[in-house]
C-alpha cells in the first residue's frame, strides 16, 4: 500500500495540500545520499548545493556568504537589498565577524525582514518583545555590527504598515542598480518565508501566483506551527502564532542571488528537514511546493550532509 491509500478515511485526509503528489515526493527522497548534489535540468546554471559536516560549519559558511555579498556590492559601488530570515540564525554572528574584520560598513545595504508573527489583523509583536523577529534581528545582526551597521532607516520589518511597501521599495532599489539577495531556510511544508503551499489553491495559474508580493495575517499550516514549536519554542506550541505576515513569490523570485540554509538535524539520528531538502532539489518548480523554485535562481544552498540520508526507518 502507498501513503495516500492509508490517508483515506483517516484524520490526515485533507490535511496535506491538494496539489501535493506524494508518490513523486517519495521518489525525490529515495535516492542515495551521495547523489544529492547531482545537477538537475531545472537548476539555474549558477545554483550550487553545498554540503556541510556540522552546524558550526554551516553557520560560518552562510555568514561568510552574506558578508561576501555585502563586500562585493560595496566594492562595486552598488547598493545591496537583502531579504533576511530569522532562521537559520547562527550565520549572523559570523557575518558580523567577517564584516568587522574586513572593515566593511553597511551604509549601502537595505534590509527587509521576510516575515513576522501576527494576529488575525496582521498586527505584530512590539519590537522589544523577545519573541518578535525584529528583536531577534536587532540583537543578532544590526546591533552587533556597531559602527558598521545598516542605517536604521534602511531596515524594514514585516509589519502591517511596512510590508505592503516592500515591493515598491525593492523595485526602486533595483532600478538604481541594487542587487537583490534573498537569505532563506526551507520549511517542513516546503515554504519560503511563511508563504505556505496551500496558498496555491487561490491562484488560477503559476503566473498569477508568482506575482503575489506579500500577505498579511497568513494562516499557517499546522505542520509549520509544530515545526516552529520544536525549533524556536522548545516544544511549547501554545507560544506559536497561527498567523504571520510574509513576503511572497513576487519578491523572492526577483532575487539576483540566493543564500539558503538547511540545518534541521535534531541529534540522536533525528531530523525534520531531509524530505524538504530532497524535494526542493529534485521535484521541479511547482507552486504547491514554493521551495522548489529556489534552485531555478543563482546562488548557494548550504545543507547538513546528515539531511541527505538515507531517509528511512530508524533501526537503532
Amino acid at each position: 500500500m502507498n501513503f495516500m491509500e492509508t490517508v483515506k478515511g483517516s484524520l490526515l485526509e485533507g490535511f496535506y495540500p491538494a496539489g501535493w503528489d506524494m508518490d513523486r515526493i517519495d521518489r525525490c527522497c529515495s535516492h542515495p545520499p551521495d547523489s544529492i548534489g547531482e545537477r538537475q535540468a531545472f537548476w539555474h546554471t549558477q545554483f550550487l548545493p553545498v554540503a556541510c559536516d556540522e552546524v558550526a560549519e554551516l553557520d560560518v559558511r552562510m555568514g561568510h556568504e552574506i558578508a561576501m555579498q555585502i563586500r562585493v556590492c560595496k566594492s562595486e559601488g552598488r547598493k545591496a537589498a537583502f531579504i533576511f530570515p530569522v532562521g537559520p540564525m547562527g550565520m549572523y554572528k559570523w557575518a558580523v565577524y567577517f564584516l568587522k574584520e574586513w572593515q566593511v560598513d553597511c551604509s549601502h545595504v537595505y534590509g527587509f525582514n521576510m516575515d513576522e508573527w501576527s494576529d488575525e489583523a496582521g498586527r505584530t509583536l512590539p519590537p522589544d518583545n523577545p519573541g518578535s523577529f525584529q528583536y531577534a534581528m536587532e540583537q543578532s545582526f544590526y546591533g552587533p555590527l556597531g559602527a558598521y551597521t545598516i542605517p536604521e532607516d534602511q531596515r524594514h520589518f514585516a509589519t502591517a504598515e511596512t510590508l505592503p511597501t516592500y515591493a515598491e521599495k525593492i523595485a526602486t532599489l533595483k532600478a538604481e542598480g541594487a542587487k537583490l539577495i534573498t537569505v532563506f531556510g526551507i520549511g517542513r511544508m516546503m515554504h519560503i518565508a511563511f508563504w505556505e503551499p496551500q496558498f496555491a489553491a487561490e491562484y488560477d495559474s503559476d503566473a498569477a501566483w508568482s506575482k503575489a508580493t506579500h500577505r498579511l495575517a497568513a494562516q499557517l499550516h499546522p505542520l509549520t506551527i509544530e515545526q516552529n514549536a520544536i525549533t524556536s519554542f522548545k516544544s511549547r506550541t501554545t507560544l506559536v502564532s497561527c498567523r504571520a505576515n510574509t513576503i511572497g513569490p513576487g519578491l523572492f523570485l526577483q532575487s539576483d542571488y540566493i543564500i539558503g540554509g538547511c540545518d534541521g538535524a535534531l541529534g540522536r539520528g533525528m531530523q525534520w528537514q531531509g524530505l524538504s531538502l530532497w524535494t526542493t532539489l529534485r521535484y521541479g518548480p511547482d507552486r504547491w511546493l514554493p521551495s522548489t523554485y529556489m534552485p531555478t535562481l543563482p546562488g548557494k544552498l548550504f545543507y547538513l550532509q546528515e539531511l541527505a540520508g538515507p531517509l528511512g526507518p530508524e533501526l537503532n
